[in-house]
């Protein structure tokens, strides 16, 4: 019985070094399609990476650009305030001179009333002394 048991033991051996081997193989075939997965990805990922820092480089000036253009409408509104300001205070001149025009206006009809009233008195003493 011990050659039996012997001859088990061998042939159990030989059927896992048989196995061993089919696997070894197999994980030798595994191996290289995974390096030719790996080689194939890393070619096609070259021009991908290469686009992706260009798109970078571009969203980083449409950033910068954007920044500057903030800038610049932040000086313009300060401008265009300064600039409501400054009619606000001629709005305000602007109407300070037309009271004034007003009132020299008021003031100029009063006068031309009295000056012609006096010389429509002063031209008929006149004429009334004249004639007399």
């Amino acid at each position: 019985m011990s050659n039996f048991f012997l001859g088990l033991i061998i042939f159990a051996i030989m059927v896992a070094v048989a196995i061993f081997l089919w696997v070894m193989l197999e994980l030798r075939k595994a191996i290289r399609a995974l390096k030719e997965l790996v080689n194939t990805t890393e070619h096609s990922l070259k021009p991908t990476v290469a686009e992706l820092q260009e798109t970078l480089k571009s969203v980083r000036n449409v950033a910068d650009n954007a920044t500057v253009v903030s800038g610049d409408i932040k000086v313009l509104s300060g401008a265009l305030k300064d600039i409501a300001e400054d009619v606000k205070g001629m709005s305000r001149n602007v109407k300070h001179l037309i009271n004034f025009v007003d009132n020299m206006t008021s003031s100029a009809v009063v006068e031309a009333s009295g000056l012609k009233a006096g010389v429509k008195a002063g031209a008929w003493y006149f004429l009334k002394n004249f004639f007399k």
